[in-house]
């Protein structure tokens, strides 16, 4: 029988979406209308947000009528792949490059760039990282003479940003009482005009810091009718990810964007807010409903990641909390191991603890943990047992490859190149390759530019202009410098990105420059700017294989300087212990997650007083519980070295919320005063009071038969060649274990079992 074109077509759509549950499956369908998908913690959240657009471009909806906002690139990066091999399972496949996809702050990037002229900046505007504005902020604060250890960069850098996340411009910030008596509680009282000689030093650069990008897309929504018009129109399916993640700004952006026809889809968990230091306001999806009335509500409540156990002990957690969305994820996999509970006497005791259990883990075949812990201090005391141990492992959140100087000083080059007035650019790059223009010749330009409302280059390219007095030995480098960048500006619009970079690290002088240093710290700098044109280059080629000819290096700089903490690369987990804040780790999952350091005023944060924050602090547990797939530990401690000295610490509170069934059975119960504030509800805990925390024990108690004795030579792949001390039984661990005295390494105590020892003859 002939099956018609209609017929086909349905049953491809059918097959590919076979692979969804039904709560899934009825989330991807309803496409016309506001809609939230709410989505436990391992629910396929990403899976349902990438199967709603390949069903949409599968009934036909042209891809560039699609918006997807995320918070990390890596998520639009893997969203797009999956859309794209979706696409080739349909009978209709449409062109999904033109999707509109990104962060909240490269798609606004993009939307901006063709009308920057009516926001009075230039279409190559640069974007300043956080690094460019602390510098730019540390140059006002010192030209004001203001107290450098009450102003600091990255205290007023939070302050300005908070204000703008929240709408508030110079002149409002001025005017806000609330502000300024938050100001004068931390002695900032110059921080208004701080905050508008930064707003004017970032004009006069045509620049724009991560906030504004979402200022100034609002306000060339509001200022121009025609362009709101345009991009509303353009714009008919509206996606949010992690939307409980959104602040004021987004949640305005996104609701003007959608307007009328208001298809928005927004998905998140409640229950996974825990940004609100970064301006996340949770009401955006707690309200949601409110805001759009007509919306309907999924729940994805299936958890796909996690064992019943971890589910469990997850959910008995969170319901804690008033404020939430009422759900109950569950788990359909094993019901799994109980989570464990250790107490230790103090922080030390405690990552030894650790340390010592991941490596009988490790041993049992386990190679993939992570650590988490609230706050990054933490990390110290147990990065030094796993050295003891020579336990592998990576922390999370340190230098990425964009923050590295001798690639900050690449990217200065370019920035520079295709927008002139970007003084910190400038600054950054003048001195390298070092060509004769100081530290007090920089100073006197950058006082010249400023009375005369110039850039820097300006300035630099015709000194007499402004009458800049320097000799005129400085003035012709100055020249010759100037007129270095002018001609990359020029070949910045004939060269595709790879071509551009290549020319210009190679004609400043910054190729040799590196070349010439063979330190091993010059050869890793000169790998790395290698690595930076292998990195540009795939960036080309990525865009000529989806359809685009030429990619100026304007597009891979946008794509650089919109880098978040959360777009490094954590492939490379397997085989080494991952140690990373709570905040860091959403997102991520590890078949083993220890969580240390589980006592009041730690986790909860001594800084959470209020309810609302408390219920964040909780919220904040609940997503360490649930980056377990398999097992989870908690671990408390009695002391903690804490500011110079021991302090007695109390278990946390939310120890109590977890129902005790979850727990195995041989953890101590937990019981404690309650701290003054709290938000708990009177029905807690049916446990009994807490007992007191112990060391964990160690130690040899039985001699043990082995072919192995005392003054036995011994070679050791890893640790070399050493002497035998003993062979024994632990009757704690009930493992068979040798103690060997190494002659580089030290004394060391192996299991027996996996030692792998070869004898040495004396």
């Amino acid at each position: 029988m002939r099956i018609s074109k209609k017929s086909t077509i349905f049953a491809v759509r059918m097959d590919f979406l076979e692979g969804l549950n039904p709560s899934q499956r009825e989330a991807v369908t309803y496409t016309e209308g506001a809609s939230l998908i709410v989505a436990g913690a391992g629910s396929g959240k990403t899976r349902v947000l990438t199967y709603r657009i390949a069903y949409l471009l599968s009934q036909g909806v042209p891809a560039g009528r699609i918006m997807a906002l995320t918070f990390t690139n890596k998520a639009a990066r893997e969203m797009k792949e999956r859309i794209m091999k979706l696409s080739a399972l349909s009978s209709q496949p449409s062109d999904y490059r033109y999707l509109c996809m990104g962060t909240f702050h490269s798609v606004c990037t993009r939307l901006i760039r063709p009308y920057a002229d009516l926001l009075g900046f230039t279409r190559d505007f640069s974007i300043y990282d956080t690094t460019d504005t602390k510098s730019v902020l540390k140059a006002i604060c010192k030209e004001r003479g203001l107290d450098e250890k009450i102003y600091k960069p990255a205290a007023v850098y939070s302050r300005i940003s908070m204000a703008k996340n929240n709408g508030i411009s110079p002149d409002e910030y001025g005017l806000n009482s609330q502000l300024l008596r938050e100001d004068r509680e931390m002695r900032m009282y110059d921080l208004p005009a701080v905050y508008a000689l930064y707003q004017a030093r970032l004009k006069a650069a045509n620049a724009m810091d991560f906030d504004d990008l979402l200022i100034n897309m609002l306000r060339l929504l509001d200022s121009s009718p025609e362009v709101r018009e345009r991009y509303q129109q353009q714009f008919q399916y509206i996606l949010v990810d992690e939307y409980q993640d959104t602040n004021y700004i987004q949640f305005l952006l996104v609701k003007k964007l959608a307007e009328p026809q208001n298809n928005i889809c927004v998905v998140g968990d409640d229950a996974q807010s825990i940004y609100s230091f970064r301006g996340a306001d949770i009401r955006n999806i707690l309200n949601f409903r409110q805001v759009y009335p007509q919306a309907k509500l999924f729940k994805l409540e299936r958890n796909y990641r996690s064992t019943q156990n971890i589910v469990n002990a997850a959910n008995s957690l969170i319901h804690k909390n008033l404020n939430q969305i009422e759900k109950t994820v569950y788990s359909e996999k094993e019901q799994g191991q109980p989570l464990t509970l250790q107490p230790y006497m103090d922080d030390r005791t405690e990552a030894l603890g650790v340390a010592t259990h991941i490596q009988k883990m490790r041993y049992k075949g386990y190679d993939s943990f992570a650590v988490l812990y609230r706050t990054n201090a933490q990390s110290r005391v147990i990065e030094g047992e796993l050295r003891k141990l020579n336990i592998p492992y990576r922390i999370y959140g340190g230098t990425s490859f964009y923050q590295r100087k001798e690639i900050k000083d690449a990217l200065g080059y370019f920035r520079l190149a295709v927008n002139g007035r970007d003084n910190e650019a400038l600054l950054r790059i003048v001195g390298f390759p070092g060509r004769g223009i100081g530290e007090t010749t920089m100073k006197k330009v950058a006082v010249n530019a400023t009375e005369h409302h110039r850039s820097y280059l300006d300035v630099m390219r015709a000194p007499e202009e402004t009458g800049l007095e320097v000799n005129a030995g400085t003035k012709k480098k100055m020249q010759t410098f100037a007129g270095l960048i002018d001609t990359f500006h020029e070949q910045s619009d004939t060269m595709d990105a790879y071509q551009f970079a290549e020319t210009v690290l190679r004609v400043s002088g910054v190729t040799t420059a590196l070349a010439l240093d063979l330190t091993q710290e010059g050869i890793d700098r000169a790998q790395n700017v290698q690595e930076l044109l292998n990195a540009i280059r795939e960036f080309v080629t990525q865009r000529q294989n989806e359809g685009i000819d030429y990619t100026p290096i304007t597009d891979f700089l946008s794509e650089v300087s919109l880098q978040t903490d959360q777009d490094e690369n954590l492939e490379d987990t397997t085989e080494r212990v991952t140690l990373m804040t709570v905040h860091a780790a959403k997102g991520l999952e590890f078949p083993v997650v220890f969580i240390v350091g589980m006592e009041e005023n730690l986790f909860p944060s001594q800084f959470a007083v209020h309810p609302r924050e408390i219920e964040e602090e909780r919220r904040l547990l609940y997503v360490a519980i649930t980056r377990a797939m398999e097992q989870c530990h908690l671990s408390f401690a009695k002391q903690r070295f804490r500011n110079g000295s021991f302090s007695f610490e109390s278990p946390s509170r939310f120890l109590r919320d977890i129902d005790r069934q979850y727990f195995s059975a041989q953890q101590p119960a937990v019981s404690h005063q309650q701290p003054a504030v709290s938000n708990q509800p009177s029905v807690i805990s049916r446990q009994p009071s807490f007992t007191t925390p112990v060391a964990p024990k160690t130690g040899p108690t039985t001699q043990l038969e082995s072919e192995w004795k005392a003054g036995d030579r011994v070679s050791h792949r890893v640790f070399g060649i050493g002497t035998v001390n003993r062979v024994y039984r632990d009757e704690v661990t009930e493992n068979d274990k040798i103690e060997i005295a190494f002659d580089t390494q030290g004394t060391k105590t192996l299991l027996l079992t996996h030692a792998k020892l070869e004898r040495i003859e004396n």
